[in-house]
C-alpha cells in the first residue's frame, strides 16, 4: 500500500485513525546540509482527510530526531499520569524555523500542522489513534535513524 514513488522516501511520522492522517515523509535520505556534526533534512507534512488534503515543507535536523523520541516518552508518561486539567502539548520540530506539528494529548489526540513561517495557516486534525501508536512511532523513528545512518548516540554534544 506504499504510494511513494521515490525509493528514498521514508515515513518518519504517521499519525492516523480510520479516516484521516498526518504524515511526515523525508524527501531524501541525503542531508541537504551538514554543519558542526548536525545534518539537516528536507521533509514534507501530508495531511489527508475527508475535509482537507495538503502538503507543506518541513525541515528538521538530526537533533530533532532525538527530540521526537523524547516527545514520545513525554506523551507516554503523561498518559499514565492523566492530568485532566491541562492537556500535554508539545511542538515538533521546534516552532519558528519551518512548518511544525503541535501535539495536544486530548481524547481524541489533536495534531495541528502550523505553517507559520510561510502562509501562517494552521490545520487542526483530531485523531482517534489506537493504543499501539507510540510503539509504532518508535519503530518508525528507529527505521528512519537506521536509513539516515544516525545512531542514538550521535546526538551527544552535537549542539554545543
Amino acid at each position: 500500500m506504499d504510494t511513494n514513488t521515490q525509493p528514498d522516501v521514508i515515513e518518519l511520522i504517521r499519525l492516523a485513525d480510520s479516516s484521516q492522517s498526518v504524515t511526515v515523509r523525508l524527501r531524501s535520505t541525503e542531508p541537504t546540509l551538514e554543519s558542526l556534526g548536525v545534518r539537516y533534512y528536507d521533509a514534507e507534512v501530508v495531511v489527508t482527510s475527508g475535509f482537507v488534503n495538503g502538503t507543506v515543507y518541513l525541515g528538521f535536523d538530526s537533533e530533532d530526531l532525538t527530540d521526537w523520541g523524547r516527545l514520545l516518552d513525554a506523551i507516554e508518561e503523561d498518559e499514565q499520569e492523566a492530568d485532566l486539567d491541562e492537556p500535554f502539548t508539545a511542538d515538533w520540530p521546534q516552532s519558528g524555523r519551518t512548518a511544525y506539528l503541535r501535539f495536544i494529548a486530548e481524547d481524541p489526540y489533536v495534531v495541528e500542522v502550523h505553517d507559520g513561517t510561510s502562509t501562517q495557516i494552521v490545520v487542526s486534525v483530531p485523531l482517534d489513534m489506537g493504543e499501539e501508536w507510540i510503539a509504532e512511532s518508535r519503530e518508525r523513528l528507529a527505521a528512519a535513524r537506521a536509513a539516515l545512518g544516525i545512531s542514538t548516540e550521535d546526538h551527544h554534544g552535537a549542539r554545543s
